[in-house]
């Protein structure tokens, strides 16, 4: 397998690890967006969000907690954000499963705003009416 991914997060190409157990491994981001940029990655392979087990993708959650809480206290940052990216529109870069974990320190220009838009009412509709059909 040639995903640079499944190599780091098995031990086979050295990382700055955080954290780890038998499902992940959480190391510290080499392009950070912020001091302590850290990403979690599944051992196993998954393209994206879609192909996770539901189980694994919890899990990726409670890490995702537990790494966080005590990056906050290392750290002394104002906040997180979680960011998990799916398909190339969405900004994944690279197709492994991988949750980042970004600290925010007060006015660090962190560019993860946007605009806030208006729901209007034929498209809430829309969604809703068609959303049944998969959930």
């Amino acid at each position: 397998m040639s995903c640079i991914f499944c190599k780091i997060a098995n031990g086979e190409i050295p990382s700055a690890t955080l954290y780890e157990d038998a499902d992940f491994r959480v190391i510290l981001d080499l392009g950070p967006a912020s001091k302590g940029h850290a990403l979690i990655l599944p051992k196993e392979h998954y393209d994206n969000l879609y192909e996770i087990p539901e189980e694994l993708a919890a899990k990726a959650m409670k890490v995702a907690k537990k790494v966080v809480t005590a990056m906050t206290k290392v750290l002394e940052c104002d906040g997180y954000n979680l960011v998990q990216n799916n398909g190339e529109a969405a900004g994944q870069t690279v197709f492994h499963f991988h949750m980042h974990l970004i600290p925010r320190y007060q006015g660090d220009g962190v560019g993860l705003n946007w605009k806030p838009g208006k729901l209007e009412d034929e498209t809430r509709d829309e969604i809703l009416a068609e959303i049944k059909k998969y959930l």
